[in-house]
Parts: structure tokens; sequence; C-alpha cells
């Protein structure tokens, strides 16, 4: 499969769900693996434990992405843990599902500044070492509600929209450094979120899938890691859907 071997994945919200999916397939590619979570100190733990079974170098940093200091500062100090990123994996998200009728302007803001600014100030706080080193692969996480929207997630979808538009934006941008930006747009996937909803609504979403299945998170990592690969180092500002065939 797709060598990464001698690279250093940076990952946000990879203590669990899809972000750990990644760094776990990663690091079986060979990848060092430097991590954010927030506020998730057990769950990270285990994150730690396990990729260091793996027997890559990895380390567990607590950052708010949504915050540019403490992103530029967390970004520094693996700079000087791990010497180099290859990979920047913008996967960090929250939710506050509402429709707009009750969604407040703060659930509006929260999800914008975790979810979309959190992913533009990794961004910027790697993109004159990806232009230095004139290498580098840049992953963002968006959703396929990105492209289609969805009721009751106007911020979510919004943010996941606008990280498409930021990747494409970064992809004419860093291009001639060569540096590919590429986003992932998964469906409906099977993580601890999608399990705690109504039947109904898992049922009604399971039915729109012409697979007739959930997907998995090694299905969205399989992709991520193509993404970070050699193999891939031709494709720039796409956005890959990873779905079942949601969006057809």
């Amino acid at each position: 499969m797709f060598e990464l071997t001698g690279k250093t994945a940076l990952i946000t919200g990879a203590s669990r769900g899809i972000g750990k999916g990644i760094a776990l397939k990663m690091a079986r590619q060979g990848a060092n693996i430097a991590f954010l979570h927030y506020m998730d100190g057990d769950n990270a733990a285990q994150t730690v434990e396990e990729l260091s079974a793996l027997g890559v170098k990895v380390k567990a940093y607590e950052c708010n992405v949504a915050d540019f200091e403490a992103a530029q500062q967390t970004v520094n100090e693996v700079l000087a843990d791990f010497g180099e990123v290859h990979i920047l994996v913008n996967n960090a998200g929250i939710v506050r599902d509402k429709l707009i009728l009750a969604m407040t302007e703060a659930d509006f803001d929260a999800v914008i500044s975790v979810n979309l600014k959190g992913a533009f100030n990794m961004t910027k706080c790697l993109y004159q070492h990806f232009m230095k080193k004139r290498r580098g692969r840049i992953i963002n996480i968006s959703s396929i509600v990105g492209i289609n929207g969805n009721a009751g997630q106007a911020n979510y979808a919004s943010a996941k929209a606008g990280m498409i538009a930021l990747t494409k934006s970064v992809a004419k941008e860093l291009g001639s450094r060569n540096v590919t930006a590429n986003a992932i747009a998964p469906g409906f996937i099977k993580t601890d979120m999608t399990d705690g909803m109504p039947e109904k609504a898992r049922e009604a979403a399971l039915a729109a899938i012409p697979l007739k299945r959930a997907g998995l998170v090694d299905d969205i990592a399989n992709t991520a890691v193509f993404l970070a690969s050699e193999e891939a180092s031709y494709i720039t500002g796409e956005v890959i859907k990873v779905d079942g065939g949601m969006a057809i």
C-alpha cells in the first residue's frame, strides 16, 4: 500500500473518531504522528498508546485550533519536536445542530470558528514551512453536507462548504511550491456521533445511500493515506466524496 515512512503527519481532532482512524492508518504506513485534541485527555492518552505500539514517533498536543495564537504555539512545538511536517490533516470539528429558527449566533459562530477558522489557522501556521520545504500535503476533512446542505445544519454545512473553497484557494496558492491541497467529503460514517442518532433518522440516512450501508472510518482513512502519498502527487484542489453514492 502507499508508503509514508519518514513522513510526519500533523492531524487535528485525532483523539477519537475519523481523526484517530486517519492517524492509525498513516502510522501503519510508517508516518510519525503529531496529533491535536482539545479537552479530551483520556482518549488522547489511549490513542498515543495505540499509535506507539505501531513503532512510530507520536506525541499528543492539547490545542484549541480556533485560537490562532494557540495554533501557532502548538505548530512551533510540533516543529521543534519532529523537525518537519509533511502532511497536515484538518479534521477537528464540532456540531451544534438546530434549525435556523432555534440556532443562536453563538451556535453558528462556534462551529465556524472550530471547523473553518481552525483549518485556516493550521494552514496559515504551516504555510511558510511548506513553502520553504517546497513540499507538503494538506488534507481537509469536509462533508457531503458542505456540497448538498442539510436542514438543521446551516452552521456545519456552511463551515464544510467553506473548507472546500479554502482547499481550492490553497491549492492555487501553493501549487507552484509542490504543495497539494485536497478535501475529503465523508457521507454517513459510522462513528460515536452517528451511533447516537435517533433510529428513524439513522434509517432515513441509510435509505438515501445507494450502497445501503454506513461508511466506515477506514473508508475515510484509506482516502487520506492515498492523498498523502507520492502516488497522489498530481492531484490538487479536488473534493473526493466518500459517501457510498449518497450525493449522486
